[in-house]
This record gives structure tokens, C-alpha cells and sequence, in this order.
């Protein structure tokens, strides 16, 4: 089985705002416990669903996203800052009721827990990781993101807490869930992270009137960022061609995403 580049600790995390069990997967940059960086704090990106993020072997799919070896790359290439990486699993079991915020009649889904998921990244996860590992203040230096329902639940978390995430990653995001309540609600949202990376695929979902939906939604949702204020510099939007609803996608697409969200500003 091939091990996951650079130093990836895993940390058994109980929560109990869900009640339950997973674990953090955290990678740290080359150099993190270098001696002349004893003092240096670092930027954190959080990301969703982590069992898809490092190691094969781990994700549903059986596809990874490459997570590990695109940083390590990117920070050695100096194209983006030492950054911290952290995966949340997802709750297998429950995984749609917590990444869902809105209670849903297609699919049938009333007893979500999504509503809870803002106060479990920022007074749970976010807490453990600021005591265990050197970490920078300040919403610049806070990352979240994940795709499908893991980018919805990204999305939400930046609208009903804003102030806390200054980077936000939406990969095909499930924009349809709960009858496109989150679109709805993201009309009067004035303030957003500082850079949003929104992507999407033209077969998403293998059906040409529902592939165009999903483009269709997720194009809706540009068009709310850019009437909020957020020029070329704060949204990068891509519609990548061909596509689809798969860690492979978001795999290919992370380089792109990570420069944009951490690099240097134009």
C-alpha cells in the first residue's frame, strides 16, 4: 500500500456536539519540525470527507485527490505558503445527515444535522487543532472546503458563520439539495471569504438535462458572488469541460484550486 507523502498524523477525534467517532487526518509542510521553524504558525485548510484525500486505500472511490503530494509540490515550487492540511472524515453512517443543513423531501431526508456541523468545525475541531499544532490567527488563514455535499456544507458554514473562513473551496457542490434552499439564502449574504474557488463539471450527473442543471446552478451561484462584490482576485469560477462527479475531477483540479486560494495575489 503506498504511503501518503510528507508526515500525515491521524488523531482519533470524538465529538460531542455529533456524538460520535472519526478521525482527523492532519498533514503537515516540509519543514513544519524543523528547529528554525520552531516559532513559525501556519495557515489551515479543513477540508471534508478526508478518507478521499491522501491514500487511496482509504477512499470510497478508491481514488484519492492528491491532496499530500500537490501541496508537498506547490509549497516546494513556493507557489503557495507551509500550509496545514486537515481532513475531517465523515461519519460513514450519517454522512448525508451531516453534511446536509436543510431538510429535504428529494431525497426524502427530514432529520438532517447539517445545522450542527458550523458549531463542530469551530468549537470542536478547529479548537483541538489550534491546541495541537502551530497555527495562525485570523480568517485570512483559515480554509475550508470538500465537494458534492461536503462543498454544501462548506458553503453554508461560510454563510451562517461569516468571519471565520477566508478561503473557501467548492468543488461541484450539491447546489439542488433541499430544493436549492442554499442558493436562495446566499442571495443576502454581503459578506464573504476573501478568496471562494467555485468548480464544476459539464457530466456531473451523466444525464444531459440534469449535467445542465447542476452547470446551470452552480453558474447561479457565481453570478451571486460576483454581484456580492468578489471580483477576478476573490472568485476564480471554473467549468471544466468533460467532467465529472468524481474524486478524479477533483483531484485534477486541485493544483489550480490551492494556488488560487493560498498563492500570491495578482
Amino acid at each position: 500500500m503506498q504511503a501518503a507523502t510528507g508526515d500525515l498524523r491521524l488523531h482519533e477525534f470524538s465529538s460531542r456536539i455529533f456524538r460520535n467517532t472519526r478521525f482527523l487526518r492532519v498533514w503537515l509542510p516540509p519543514g513544519y519540525d524543523d528547529s528554525a521553524n520552531s516559532s513559525r504558525r501556519y495557515p489551515v485548510l479543513y477540508l471534508n470527507d478526508g478518507q478521499n484525500l491522501f491514500e487511496a486505500a482509504t477512499s470510497f472511490t478508491g481514488v484519492e485527490w492528491q491532496v499530500d503530494e500537490t501541496s508537498d509540490r506547490l509549497i516546494r515550487e513556493r507557489v503557495i505558503p507551509p500550509i496545514i492540511i486537515v481532513g475531517m472524515d465523515n461519519d460513514s453512517k450519517e454522512r448525508h445527515r451531516e453534511y446536509m443543513p436543510h431538510r429535504s423531501l428529494h431525497p426524502m431526508m427530514l432529520r438532517v444535522q447539517g445545522s450542527r456541523y458550523p458549531k463542530f468545525l469551530i468549537k470542536e475541531v478547529m479548537p483541538f487543532v489550534a491546541r495541537t499544532y502551530r497555527v495562525a490567527a485570523g480568517r485570512e488563514n483559515v480554509g475550508l472546503g470538500g465537494s458534492s455535499l461536503g462543498a454544501l456544507i462548506s458553503l453554508y458554514t461560510a454563510t451562517v458563520r461569516p468571519g471565520v473562513i477566508g478561503r473557501l473551496l467548492l468543488e461541484s457542490p450539491s447546489l439542488w439539495a433541499s430544493n436549492r434552499q442554499i442558493i436562495r439564502e446566499s442571495r443576502g449574504i454581503k459578506r464573504w471569504p476573501e478568496r471562494v474557488f467555485l468548480a464544476t463539471g459539464t457530466a456531473e450527473a451523466g444525464r444531459k438535462d440534469q449535467d445542465q442543471s447542476m452547470v446551470d446552478d452552480v453558474r447561479e451561484l457565481a453570478a451571486i458572488l460576483r454581484r456580492a462584490g468578489l471580483d477576478h482576485r476573490r472568485l476564480r469560477f471554473v467549468v471544466d469541460e468533460g467532467a465529472s462527479h468524481h474524486e478524479s475531477a477533483w483531484a485534477r483540479r486541485f493544483p489550480e484550486a490551492l494556488a488560487f486560494l493560498f498563492g500570491k495575489s495578482e
